[in-house]
This record gives C-alpha cells, structure tokens and sequence, in this order.
C-alpha cells in the first residue's frame, strides 16, 4: 500500500455471514453479494474498514433512564408433552411448503451499518501506528484473560480511536469475539464515550454467528444508553434467538420482536412475521398451545399492515386453537371463512384440527360433517381421526357409538393404533364396564403393542373405585411382569391396602417404594400411609410419618391434620407448623455440585428474584435416574407449572424452581453478570457429595474407565478447583473442548476419585459410573 495515500478507504463488508445450524427452525441467511477471501494473515499495517449503517442523527433517542427490560424466561409446563400420544399432544405441525420463507432472507433489504475509522498512515506519530498495528496481529491469538491483560498493559496512551480500530479490524478479519472482547475492555474505562455505530455492528456480527447471548448483551448496552437499537439489529437478534436450540430462545425472540414494533417504531419483514409463527408451530402441539396469544399477534400484524397471509399460517392458528384446555369455536369460523374468502381449501390438516376441537367439546354434529368431508378427501383417513371420534361420543355419554368407531378403525386399517387402546380403554373404565375394559386389555396385550402401563393405571383405578381389591392386586402383579414399574401404580396398590386395613404390607410396599430412586415416595404416598397409621391407632409410626413429611415439607391434607392436631393435644407434643422455604445442607450440597455441572440459574432484570433452571438429557440414562431424586428433593421449590398433576408419574426432563430471591447467593456467585463463572470461595464448598452430584450430573466416564468432568469458567477459576482437588488427593488432567474444561481423572487416580464420591453417588447409577466397569459409560 501506498504510504503516501491518506484519503481514507472504503472498504465494503460483506453484510452475510453464516449462522451456526439450527435445531428449533432452520434460518437461511442469504448468500453473499461476492466472494469472500479466506482469513487473511495477520498485516503489519492493517487498513482500515468503513461500515455503512444510517447517520447518529437518524437515530431515534430515548430517555437516558429507560430501562432494559428483560423478564425471567417462562418455564412452559412439559407435563401436557409427556401425556398419552392419544391425544396428540406430541405431534408438530406440518408445513405445506417444506422450509418456506425465513427471516435471514429479509436482511439482504435492510440497511446496512456504517462506522469510518482513520486509516492507519494516517495517525502522525509512528510509535502508535506502530503499536496498532503490533496490536492487531497479537490479540487475535490470545484467550480472553491474556488479552485483557496486554490492552491493560496499554491503558497508558491507548485511547477511544485507538481501541475503536482494534475492533474494527477485529471484524473486518472475521475474529469477531476478539473485536466483542475489545468492545467489553473499551467499556470499563474512563475515558469511553459510548459508540452506537460500533456496537450496532457488532450486535449485528454476533447475531449473524448465532452468538445470542453477545448480541444481546450489546443490544441492552444500546437500549441502557438511551439509544434504539437499529433495524437490522432488531432483525438479527430475533432470528439469532429463533436459530439456537436452547430453551427459552422462543420467548425472548419474541420479546424482542414486541419491542421492535412498540419502542424502535419499526414494521418487521414479512419473512420474519413468518418465521416467528413458524417457530411457534413447529413445537408439539402439547408446548405450542402456551403461545397462542403470540400467534394470533403476528397473524394481527400480518393482517392490518396488509401483508400477504399464506395457507400454512391459516393453518396453523387453526391447529394451535384446537389444542387449547377451552377451544374458541368462534375464532376457528372465523379464520375458516378468511380461509374461503382467500379462495383457499380446507385440507386434511384443516377437518383433523376440527375433530380435536369437537373433541374436547363434544360437538357430535360438526363432528359428523367434518368426517364425511374427510372420507370424501385424498387418502385414507388418519388414525387419530377415529381416536378423536371415539373422544366425541364418549363425551355425550354414547359408549356404544365409541366402541363401534374403534371396531370400523380395526377393519378399515387393520388394527387399532395404540392411542385408539389407550382411549377406548380409558372411557370403558371411567363407565365402569368391568367386562368390556378387560377384554379390550386382553386385547391390547396380545396385539404386542406397547406401552401398557396406562391402560393399565385405567383398571387399576377402577378396581379402587369398586372395591374390588383382590382383582387391583391381581392387576398389579400382572403390570410389574410386563412393564416398567412407576409410583402412580404403586400409590394406587398402596391406597388399596390402606382400605382394606392390611397395614403390614402397606407398610413393606411404602419403604420398599421409598428404597427404589426411580420410584421414591411422595406428598400422597405419605398422606396414604399416615390415613392408615392414625386409623388403626398406631400413633408412633404415625409421628414417624409425620416427622418425615415434615423433614421433607409435605403437605398435609386438612382433615389428616385435624386428626394429628387431636392426637398431640393427648400427649402434648405441639404441631409442626409450615415454615419459610429454606434450603437443607443436603440440597444447597447438591445444589452446588449440579451448578459446576452445568445447571443454570435465570435472574429477572434487577437480579432480586431467580429460578433454577433444571435440564437433564433425554438420552441419558443416569440423567433419567438422577432427576427423580432432584424432582424430590426440590419439590417445594418446583414452579406450580413444573409440579406433576394428579396420577401423573412422568418427570420432564425439564423443570424449574418458583422465582425467589433465596437463590440470589448462588446466582451472585455463579452468574453474577448472567454468565457461568466459577465463585472466588470455591475452595470452601467442594465436598464429597457436591462432587458426586457433579460426577453424576456433569460427568463422564470413558470406555477405558477414566472419569471426566465438565466444567464452564475462566482458566484462573479452573486453575482453583484443581488446587482444591489436590488438596483432597485427586490429581487430574485439564483439557479445554467444545468451549468448556474438562477435568480427567486418568486410570488409577479415577479409583481415588472413585472412593471419595462412592458413598454419595446413587444405587442405581453405581454401575454406570463406576470406573473400570464394563456396563456402557455415562455420556453428556
């Protein structure tokens, strides 16, 4: 480059970068107006970049006090996903149109950023040009503690203009979180003056990385500065959020994307309207019904900007209107005549969402019509169809009529599914056709189709009902030999005893329940068990259940209560009353050994109240063991959306605790600014059970017997609890992979590791986390 060249250039940046892949909803971002070089080396005399983004005077201003609003993600309750596939609640919407329209395809109209920096020739002093430049080349290859220690180094000429090149270089190379961390260190000193075209393109190049959580961060700095954010950084953010798969992305999208409308002034792209809906529905129906007001929003700002409404988004609101507790009938004609007047036709998707909706609502007439107009359509009729219909007879009390529907779906398709088994056996038990129920049931087992055990808890409950003990013990054994066991059956064996007055074995039943992990006891195994204590006098093991329930925080039901309040009026032992909520030295343990393992805490925005965010692997069969103990032990912290409903046995594998601020000490010490961070005073809180709740959450064990565990921090941080480790006689290994440490425990110093933790690790996950054994491993 010509020395003597002091006209500043202009470089154009490519404004496409592409995102990392997409789980929830696939974003294409479009392809790039030209080719872009491969990273080029590190130069001497980088040269400087112009970024094109609107005038500073174009910008609408905001109060300098206006907050940044951000609430605590909502924590959709899963128990309606993990219900029966009867009702469907675990099928998505199909799209007509495959992939369609996404919102990464709108950026290609938005303007672009700009942001002009001085070329390096052209600052006077040749020891700055010559630091900048050393700079440029250096940062880049240093992690983030190093690299703040060498800007430190500089803080004494480095100036605004100084570091504000460094970022833009940063960007125009591509190392995008080098120019993020140079932003950050700008931030922290005295003499920065905020700089709304730099972080507006910066916001936007962490956005197109799928870096959301950065983007965000930069989006509130523009929002705490009274700033708005632009256009483009609205856009980018809602399709960073929509494109990651991670929990809660969907409302903060949408979050944004109100605020892009009622604070920025701004009309969203058709292609983002859309990719939100899509977003929506692509959720089972079961999750995707908690967002009907944000559906019927888009569809509203579709409709009164006079954007164009495709058939899927007609569709779709239909379909997520047929999923709600109480449908709007009204709504659902109302969007069939849009439909009509578009010149659209009703599809199969259309008249199944109908016949759910008739369902629920025991609507036999459009029912009726709806099922002519499918035998009419394409194609055999689908199976949930005739499950639907059955529902619709059942309502109006016709049993007869539903049975005949489960007959005719036996002929015309061959066989029932086992949804058809689970419904029909389900109306048959709650009439109380003790003869047809167990007929069906035969049926249902000599069909070979599985599972059994809800059919199974249908009988069992209609035994109870009918007294009819013998016959619910005969049942019971029979589901032990051919499903899985779970508490739900056994509380209803165990309700059954405690009628008929056999507390011996309602007794061996209960501690047998409370000494299996995957079983445990519960609220209403106790409640149970005390009913029968008090009843037949046994006042001792009555106060032993009761001071369980108490050690646990158990309800108890009001008219056991007045019993117990009687009982210890005649002995003078006063009554245990609910105290505040209070975390045991059991659970602040576990509590800290699940949050080295990766467990998060969500704050609201003024970090007074926060939930634990508890997430465990689908896949994962010592995550499936572990969160039952965690369910258990948490129960009184547990979000009422995330508590299980009567007889349902099934834990999500995501759950969160109710917003409190006794969560605020580990939420300051483990996130104290929203990122993982590893407490200054970790060395006084590592035990042996916080590393064995950490080993069986966070950890790892290798085919070759060595034992792994993940970790998220700075390096200073890992550094100390591998001192604290040693401190304990474990040596290990640290290894930095996929964005996280891992700490080794490599052959004979994972049998130490081994018999520190042993006594605190779970019966039933002993052998899959043993080091050396041969059963498969325990994987992340």
């Amino acid at each position: 480059m010509d020395s003597g060249y002091t006209t500043a250039m202009l470089v154009t940046i490519p404004q496409d970068l592409s995102p990392t892949p997409s789980t929830i909803i696939i974003t294409k971002f479009p392809s790039l107006t030209h080719k872009i070089p491969s990273k080029p080396p590190m130069c001497a005399y980088p040269s400087s970049s112009l970024f094109f983004l609107r005038p500073r005077s174009a910008v609408p201003q905001l109060s300098p006090s206006f907050p940044a609003h951000r609430c605590l993600t909502s924590h959709v309750s899963e128990e309606e996903e993990k219900r029966d596939s009867y009702n469907g609640e675990n099928e998505a919407f199909a799209f007509e149109d495959g992939d369609g329209v996404f919102a990464g395809d709108g950026m290609k109209r938005l303007q672009a950023p700009v942001i002009e920096v001085k070329e390096l020739e052209e600052l006077p002093e040749q020891w700055r040009r010559s630091k900048l430049a050393w700079l440029c080349k250096e940062l880049p290859a240093h992690k983030a503690g190093t690299l703040v220690r060498i800007l430190n180094a500089q803080k004494k000429w480095l100036k605004q203009e100084d570091a504000t090149y460094l970022a833009v270089h940063c960007m125009r190379i591509r190392e995008n979180e080098t120019g993020f961390k140079v932003y950050k260190w700008m931030m922290q000193q005295h003499w920065h003056r905020f700089d709304f075209s730099l972080a507006t393109k910066l916001a936007d190049y962490m956005g197109k990385e799928g870096k959301f959580t950065k983007c965000r961060e930069i989006f509130d700095d523009i929002i705490n500065q009274g700033r708005v954010p632009s256009e483009f950084t609205f856009h980018i953010l809602i399709v960073a959020y929509l494109s990651a798969p991670v929990h809660g992305c969907l409302d903060e999208a949408f979050g944004i994307y109100n605020r892009m409308i009622r604070l920025g002034g701004y009309q969203p792209r058709l292609s983002l309207h859309n990719s939100l809906f899509r977003a929506i529905i692509s959720k089972p129906g079961g999750s995707s019904k908690y967002y009907l007001k944000q559906a019927e929003y888009v569809f509203h700002n579709l409709e009164t900007r006079g954007l164009e409404i495709q058939k899927d988004i007609y569709v779709g609101l239909i379909w997520l209107h047929s999923y709600q507790d109480t449908v709007d009938k009204a709504r659902i004609k109302s969007l069939r005549k849009m439909m009509r007047e578009a010149g659209m036709e009703e599809g199969r998707d259309v008249l199944l969402s109908i016949l759910r909706a008739c369902s629920k609502e025991g609507d036999v007439n459009e029912a009726e019509r709806t099922w002519i107009k499918l035998l009419n359509s394409d194609g055999s009729i689908p199976s949930q169809a005739f499950v639907y219909k059955i529902e619709v007879y059942a309502k109006v009390g016709e049993i007869t009529k539903s049975l005949e529907v489960f007959r005719t779906m036996q002929k015309q398709l061959g066989s029932a599914s086992v949804a058809a088994y689970y419904k029909i056996i389900e109306i048959l038990c709650k009439s109380e056709q003790m003869d047809l129920a167990e007929s069906l049931m035969k049926e249902f087992i000599e069909s070979g189709k599985k599972p059994l055990m809800p059919s199974y808890i249908e009988l069992m409950d209609m035994f109870l009902k009918l007294s009819l003990h013998d016959k619910l013990e005969s049942t019971f054994a029979e589901c032990l030999e051919k499903c899985r066991p779970n508490r739900t059956i056994y509380n209803i064996y165990l309700n059954s005893l405690v009628k008929v007055g056999n507390l011996g074995k309602a007794e061996e039943i209960f501690n047998h329940m409370g000494g299996i992990v995957i079983i445990g006891v519960n609220s209403k195994s106790c409640n149970t068990i005390l009913e029968g204590y008090l009843s037949s006098g046994d006042i001792l093991k009555a106060e032993k259940i009761y001071d369980l329930m108490c050690e646990r925080k158990y309800e108890i039901e009001p008219p056991l209560m007045e019993k117990l309040d009687y009982v210890f009026s005649l002995s003078r032992k006063r009554v245990k009353r609910p105290v505040s909520l209070k975390l045991s030295k059991e659970q602040r343990e576990a509590l800290v050994g699940l949050l080295l393992g990766g467990l998060q805490i969500d704050s609201d925005e003024e970090r007074k109240n926060h939930m634990v965010r508890f997430e465990f692997k689908q896949d994962s069969v010592a995550h499936s063991i572990l969160k039952r103990l965690i369910y258990d032990q948490y129960h009184e912290w547990l979000h009422p959306s995330s508590k299980l409903i009567d007889r349902d046995d099934d834990i999500p594998h995501k759950f969160s605790t109710i917003s409190h601020s006794y969560f605020g000490f580990y939420a300051d010490q483990f996130f104290p600014k929203g990122r993982p961070v590893i407490p200054k005073l970790i060395h006084r809180w590592i035990s042996p059970v916080v590393l064995a709740y950490w080993y069986m959450y966070g950890g790892y064990r290798t085919s070759s017997g060595d034992i792994l565990l993940k970790l998220k921090g700075s390096s200073e941080g890992v550094e100390k609890v591998v001192k604290t480790l040693r401190t304990k006689s474990l040596d290990c290994r640290v290894k930095r992979k996929w964005g996280v440490f891992w700490l080794g425990f490599i052959g004979n110093k994972s049998m130490w590791f081994w018999k520190l933790v042993e006594p605190y690790i779970l019966d039933d996950l002993k052998d899959f986390l043993k080091p050396g054994s041969d059963s498969a491993g325990h994987q992340l």
